[in-house]
Order: C-alpha cells, then structure tokens, then sequence
C-alpha cells in the first residue's frame, strides 16, 4: 500500500461520502468542516471556489478542485454573492446567522440545494478523517488546486452524476470505489502538471530500480528486509543502491523503511484495537518494546500515549 492508496483505505471506513448539491443562482455555500481532504466536480454549469487566503478558482462544467483542509472556503456562483448556509464539522448545516437549517435544503437521497434541476451542479467527495500515510500525501498539496478543461478530461463524471442518485444494493460500496478513483485520478492529474510539488518518494516511483525497492518496502513493511536483499531484488549492488535510493528519496533505503513502519502503527494504534504485540509485529518489529522505543523516538509518547491521545 503506497501512500496514495493509504490516503483512501481508513477514510473509507471512518465516513467518506459524495453528495450532489444543485444551485440557481445567486447562491454561495460557506464551508468550515475542517475536513481534511474534499473533492469538488462541476457537473453542469459553474461555480466559484473562495478560499479565504490564495487564489480565488473558477470552475466550468467538467473541472475539479480539491481543498485540503482545515481551512474554510465558500463555493457560490460569483464572488460577491453572500452564503446563504454554513457547513460545519460533522456535515452539520446552519444558516449564517447561526440558526439551524433543519434540512431545508435536503432535496431528495444524496441530494442538496435549492432544487433537483438547478443551473449548477457539483458532485462533492469529503473524507472526514485522515492518518499519518495519508498525511505524507496530504501535506504535499496545496490548500485549495484546481485541475481545468485543458489539463483534465476525466470520464468519470457523468458516470458518477448517475450513480449518485441510485439507491440499489451495494450503492454505498459503489459510490465509495467511484470517490476513490476520482481522487486518484486528480491527484494523478495534478503531480503530473510542472508547477506541481510532488513529494520526492512520489517522483521515485517512476524510476525502474527505486520504484520497485519502494512498492517492496510498502507492501510487505513486515518483512527483514535489509539493503542486500533490497539490492538483490532490484539487480544492482547494495551501494548503487543506496546511491541512487538516498539520491532520488532523500532518505537512505532503512531510514525510509523505519519511517514507513512507524507510520502505519501509529494508524494501527489509532483505528484499531489490535494489542501492542500484533501492532509489532504486523509493521516489522519483533516485539511490543522494540516498537516502543523507536516510535517514541520519532512521536515523542510512547505507543499507548499516542493511542490514548488519538481516542
């Protein structure tokens, strides 16, 4: 599991959902849910992204924006127009006064707006919570990007315009996969572009031996891997190795492994209740004390501190 499947797999299970929100103008949605990651795409018509410090972004019909949270914005139909709702944590929806909207605006299953037909239409993924795999994706973007008619052409979108709306059998494991692969899709989209700074360990993967030596690392954390067998695996010598590895990472082959490990206990110790041991062991240490001293070593609490903090 890399770290852009990472972002998807614990959010899944911990309430990502899409809504469709449908608008005539004028209208203007303020949003302060500090969700750590949502997705917006133009269905039909078009709409304004407003982040209160940056670039404001105009989105036409078939474009994309995502904002990385935690913070706010207001989408509406033009700049100057006043927002009619607030959305809060927990997809709690206010008037700007601070009246409750009481559901209003609730048009119908994953439906939001003014009205089912409205001139603008925007297909909205949010993932509410976030981890520290995902957070080594995460911290690479830029508070609010866009991905316009000239550099994104995605055919998921009248696709996902329909699937939305259904309410058949297996629709929530639908709707869940077609979120993932809009963000995957953009997130592609938007390291691939120049001005885009995409995270070194990232850029590595397209190399053909750093690239494997890092799929190694993140499928199989548990394995004694060591920089011989790395080597080995890959057809180079153990200092072309750690060359080219440390070179293109930033990071020695071990330092990263270590990192990578230590990550995924921290999510373990967060989203489950597996003992000290079975965290251990699942991420590649051979005991609940060796865990414990190299992840106090980098968070700074110790395993059962960090769990008890993230409750």
């Amino acid at each position: 599991m890399d770290a852009l499947s990472g972002l998807l797999e614990g959010p899944r299970a911990r309430g990502a959902f899409m809504i469709r929100a449908c608008f005539d103008p004028p209208w203007a949605v303020r949003v302060e849910d500090r969700a750590p990651l949502t997705v917006m795409l133009v269905a039909r018509g078009e709409a304004w992204v407003l982040p209160d410090r940056g670039e404001r972004i105009r989105l036409r019909a078939g474009e994309l924006a995502i904002a990385r949270g935690p913070d706010p914005y207001t989408c509406a139909d033009a700049p100057g127009t006043a927002p009619q709702a607030l959305i809060l944590p927990g997809q709690e929806c206010r008037y700007p006064d601070g009246r409750p909207l009481n559901g209003s605006m609730d048009l119908g299953l994953r439906t939001w707006g003014d009205r089912p037909d409205g001139a603008t239409v925007m297909l909205i993924g949010t993932y509410p919570m976030q981890g520290e795999i995902s957070g080594r994706l995460l911290d690479a973007l830029p508070p609010l990007l866009a991905l316009t008619s000239d550099v994104w052409d995605c055919p998921l979108t009248p696709y996902v315009s329909e699937e939305i709306v259904r309410d058949e059998p297996g629709q929530e494991v639908v709707l869940d996969r077609l979120l993932d692969l809009l963000v995957i899709a953009a997130l592609r989209a938007w390291f691939a572009r120049p001005e885009a700074e995409a995270p070194a360990w990232y850029r590595a993967l397209a190399d053909p031996v750093v690239g494997g030596v890092l799929r190694l690392l993140q499928d199989d954390p548990a394995h004694p891997w060591t920089v011989a067998a790395l080597a080995a695996k890959a057809g180079v010598s153990r200092a072309a190795l750690a060359r080219r590895f440390t070179a293109l990472v930033g990071e020695p082959p071990m330092t990263y492994l270590t990192g990578w490990r230590l990550a995924l206990a921290a999510d373990r110790l967060r989203d489950s209740e597996d003992t000290l041991d079975a965290v251990a062991r699942r991420v590649g240490y051979g005991s609940a004390f060796a865990l414990s001293t190299a992840f106090k070593r980098v968070y700074g609490v110790s395993p059962l501190e960090y769990r008890r903090r993230m409750a």
